[in-house]
């Protein structure tokens, strides 16, 4: 596959120039990609063109993150774990890193300053003022390529805003964060997520595909899903505020009834 190529199937798949879109990604899961990481990007940002905008979830919270240990945060040095293709991406010149000591994310395009600032103010990781959700205020589209739902972090947004038991830790805790110049930038009483409560992400694919709110092809040998945020956290907001466990796996309810 070429940067080329990518761009024509992302466009066929669903993803249009202006789009605003959250890109989760595997980059195996496309076959062998002529440039690799950086060559995903690049076909990413051509395929939303000059008025779109690019996400990358570049996330680097551990289930070791407490109080008495606080994650340690630079937004110019600290690795993601959520692929070669986010790695890549925030490491450009041109991809902001918005301030967050577990659930940053890069952007890259015409709103990358908007969708990376003030993520450092919001009091949970995904929840009002995030990244995450001022995509679904604008009506952007989460991009799975390669991964299933149990990778879509908007999920934990709509979990957040719905105020499920499982998904906070109990205490908020101090944390010191180093922004893209240098300087150390306080967050107080943060929340960050709990760990180890398990979900069904993809209980849920279905029911959204058949409301059409997700879209499934392919790009290169990669499965793709196009999710519409909006919609996606309108129908998940409400499947929770029935049914506050309704995102666990069955076995994990058990332990939260």
């Amino acid at each position: 596959m070429t940067t080329e190529q990518l761009t024509e199937e992302f466009n066929d798949a669903g993803i249009e120039r202006g789009d605003s879109i959250l890109v989760h990604s595997s980059l195996s899961s496309l076959g062998w990609v002529d440039g690799g990481a950086d060559a995903v990007v690049d076909a990413l940002i051509e395929a939303v063109g000059d008025e779109g905008t690019v996400l990358f979830p570049t996330l680097t919270g551990s289930p070791d993150n407490s109080r008495e240990h606080p994650p340690i945060f630079d937004a110019r040095s600290t690795r993601c774990w959520t692929g070669a293709i986010p790695e890549a991406a925030r490491q450009r010149p041109d991809a902001p890193r918005s301030l967050h000591p577990t659930h940053s994310a890069s952007a890259i395009g015409k709103l990358a300053r908007w969708f990376t600032t003030g993520h450092e103010l919001v009091h949970t990781p995904c929840g009002f003022g995030s990244p995450y959700d001022k995509l679904a205020d604008i009506g952007g589209k989460i991009v799975l390529i390669g991964v299933t739902q149990s990778s879509n972090t908007s999920f934990h947004s709509a979990e957040e805003i719905a105020g499920v038991p499982y998904v906070l830790r109990p205490e908020p805790l101090d944390v010191t964060l180093t922004d893209a110049d240098g300087n150390s930038i306080e967050m107080r009483e943060t929340c960050i997520h709990l760990w180890g409560a398990k979900r069904d992400y993809n209980i849920f694919e279905d029911p959204m595909i058949d409301l059409g709110i997700c879209q499934v092809s392919r790009v290169g040998n990669a499965e793709v899903r196009i999710i519409d945020a909006m919609l996606q956290r309108m129908f998940l907001l409400r499947k929770l505020l029935e049914d506050p466990l309704a995102t666990l796996d069955i076995t994990e309810r058990r332990k939260w009834q």
